[in-house]
């Protein structure tokens, strides 16, 4: 994986919210209202959902809020996000636009303020303990494919072969040994090559040994699987099988 600097991985936020910015721009409550991939999120649901993550990320309580019994929130953590959410359901779609643009150029404005230290210290993250600059990475990851569903939602391509979509990819790469290990129960002995076309893409090779899949070079597969960038991040973002 590459090694991102701190510049580099703030930049890739502000580009990522930028266009976030663009994608909802000029849109009436017919469109903010449109469903996405998320189930039960509207266009305006996945801007609140964005906001609700960065004013937590700036130190703010999660509303106190009734969300009530709702099937496709899954566990403790899906509780808190739905909440943010519902504050910002009778709002027009427009106001939690401008609540975004708000949020994160303050949140840009931290993030530029500190110390490249700062960016190699550990603690929490949706995915364990790691250093922050890894959590951010994270965060550039989630924010582009949000961005990704509501360009889908409205018919909006864009957003395309940024230092979003390259960090998303890399995520992804990341995570094909347990896919195919633990995933997939690929047997030992089997190798696997994912071959994502695009100018971002690449040649991924996945072998079993003793008992771990771990990425191998060589020119031989069990399996060859192609995909677009795009299939192959909404797989990994779980927007389809």
């Amino acid at each position: 994986m590459s090694e991102w600097s701190s510049q580099q991985v703030v930049d890739a936020l502000g580009e990522v919210w930028a266009s976030v910015l663009e994608a909802t721009e000029g849109l009436d409550e017919a469109l903010w209202s449109l469903g996405t991939a998320c189930p039960g999120w509207s266009v305006a649901d996945q801007v609140s959902h964005l906001v609700g993550t960065e004013r937590s990320l700036l130190g703010e309580s999660v509303p106190e809020v009734e969300i009530g019994d709702r099937p496709y929130i899954k566990n403790a953590l899906g509780e808190l996000i739905e909440r943010w959410l519902e504050v910002r359901r009778s709002l027009p779609g427009d106001e939690i636009r401008s609540e975004f643009a708000e949020v994160t150029a303050k949140r840009l404005k931290v993030l530029r303020s500190l110390p490249e230290s700062a960016f190699d210290e550990i603690g929490w993250s949706p995915v364990g303990k790691v250093p922050m600059r890894t959590f951010m990475i994270i965060r550039v990851m989630d924010c582009w494919i949000h961005e990704q569903d509501i360009r889908l939602a409205l018919g909006r391509p864009g957003g395309r072969n940024g230092l979003g979509e390259q960090m998303s990819l890399e995520r992804a790469d990341a995570a094909l040994g347990g896919v195919i290990g633990k995933g997939a129960t690929a047997p030992e002995g089997s190798s696997v090559v994912i071959d994502v076309t695009g100018p971002l893409g690449g040649r991924h090779r996945i072998e079993v040994v003793d008992g771990r899949a771990v990425p191998c070079e060589g020119d031989d597969a069990t399996v060859v699987i192609t995909m677009s960038q795009e299939t192959y991040v909404r797989c990994f973002g779980g927007r389809i099988t």
